[in-house]
């Protein structure tokens, strides 16, 4: 059974990608803003939705992803998933909403599937933005990708370092106030004396030294978004204040009698329990109950090890970016064995050390194992068990061991994957043992 060709022609008038398909997942029909996106140049139509964003050879849901027809064929409903679809510039993060068609006996026979890319987002090494594949990653960009185009208070919750700054940003660019400003306010370093005039503004002569009047945070980020970066710092005086702001979506400036109306979407991030903190009385249960409409927890780089080679790819060319550093795999493995307190931001330090300590090409485990080893606060290493150092290079051997065990051509071939000199090697094989 064809398609209405009104249907088609309804499609491709629209201006997001869009692409029609059957029960059997055939592509029966893109508009223009799909093939421009997703295939220049070549025809999608006949071809398998599977195959072509993901050149699968099975269904998404056979292949370990979340298929929305899959999801709509159970629910009888719309779907939403975040998928990593193949393009042209590469793989990218695309948010998909598929409706399903009935047909005159109410049974579905054609899907249509909306997708917009998540251009804040890369599943490759990328010069700036959020960058991962784990499936922790994932599931909170799918979350990002669902409160973005909304008017929701977000509240992001992580250890420090975990990107909460990226994440709030990925929101304000995910969303339709993405053309006007987003405002970070950090509360942490803001007094307690000058708190209120910095968020809502003050009349002249509201205080000493007011010689102007002067707008606040709130008034630069009218029409965009307010992001409250470490809002479990907030004095409490100052989260009543707020609390109105939220409720009325009113403000005053400091000296004055007059309400302001502010036009702002807020987005919060903290890494303290404000649970504990509503207990200890430091924080307000009527305000954690507006900033936190839609909670996003942002996960820590040890529940993601698979992304470190992703990320210290990416990290380096931003911290040694004449340099095109490699990463030996011995290296790597030194790194995902870390615990890193300090999340993504203790990777970037890390990594910016060790590319000072290597002279050459690649960065091996010995350049980061020495970073470790140097970065590490004295009480920290006066804790440390004397076995520390020598863990350290058992993980390095373990990993030379399992390399060579997978390798099949010669030694000389192995060490130029690895960068290194067949003396290197063969002087390494002998510590691991594996000589």
């Amino acid at each position: 059974m064809k398609p209405l060709p009104e249907l088609t022609s309804y499609l491709e008038g629209l201006p997001e990608p869009h692409i029609l398909f059957d029960t059997q997942y055939r592509i029966l029909a893109a508009n223009a803003a799909y093939r421009t996106q997703f295939s220049p140049g070549r025809s999608v139509v006949g071809r398998t939705c599977y195959e072509v964003s993901h050149h699968f050879s099975v269904p998404c849901d056979q292949a370990g992803e979340s298929c929305p027809l899959a999801r709509s064929r159970e629910s009888g409903q719309r779907e939403r998933v975040l998928h990593l679809h193949h393009t042209p510039k590469g793989e990218e993060y695309v948010a998909i909403e598929l409706a399903p068609l009935l047909d005159s006996g109410g049974e579905q026979a054609y899907f249509i599937e909306k997708m917009e890319p998540l251009r804040v987002a890369q599943g490759q090494p990328a010069a700036q933005g959020l960058i991962g594949r784990a499936p922790v990653f994932q599931d909170m960009l799918a979350l990002v990708a669902r409160v973005a185009p909304s008017m929701a208070t977000v509240l992001l919750q992580g250890e420090s370092g975990t990107g909460k700054e990226l994440v709030a940003r990925a929101v304000h660019e995910a969303s339709l106030r993405a053309h006007r400003a987003l405002v970070a306010v950090d509360c942490s370093s803001l007094p307690e004396n000058l708190f209120e005039s910095e968020l809502f503004g003050h009349e002249r002569g509201a205080f000493t030294g007011a010689n102007a009047a002067r707008g606040g945070l709130v008034e630069a980020a009218s029409g965009g978004t307010l992001f409250l970066d470490e809002v479990g710092d907030i004095p409490l005086a100052m989260q009543v204040k707020l609390l109105r702001l939220l409720e009325t979506g009113t403000y005053r400036r400091v000296g004055s009698t007059e309400p302001r109306h502010a036009d702002i979407r807020v987005v919060s991030a903290t890494h303290r329990d404000l649970d504990r903190m509503i207990h200890d009385g430091g924080f307000r249960e009527d305000l954690y109950y507006r900033l936190s409409t839609f909670p996003i927890h942002l996960p820590a780089l040890r529940e993601r090890r698979d992304d470190i080679p992703l990320l210290a790819a990416a990290l380096l060319e931003r911290v040694a970016p004449q340099r095109r550093l490699a990463i030996s795999p011995a290296a790597i493995t030194l790194l995902q064995a870390q615990e890193f307190p300090g999340n993504v931001r203790e990777l970037r330090n890390l990594l910016e050390r060790a590319a000072l300590l290597c002279d050459g090409d690649t960065m091996e485990s010995g350049h980061v194992e020495q970073a470790l080893l140097s970065g590490r606060r004295p009480a920290a290493r006066a804790a440390e068990s004397p076995r520390a150092p020598r863990g350290l290079r058992e993980i390095e051997h373990a990993a030379l061991r399992e390399r060579t065990a997978k390798h099949r051509g010669s030694r000389a071939a192995l060490a130029a994957e690895l960068g290194i000199s067949e003396r290197s090697l063969y002087r390494k094989l002998k510590a691991a043992g594996a000589a």
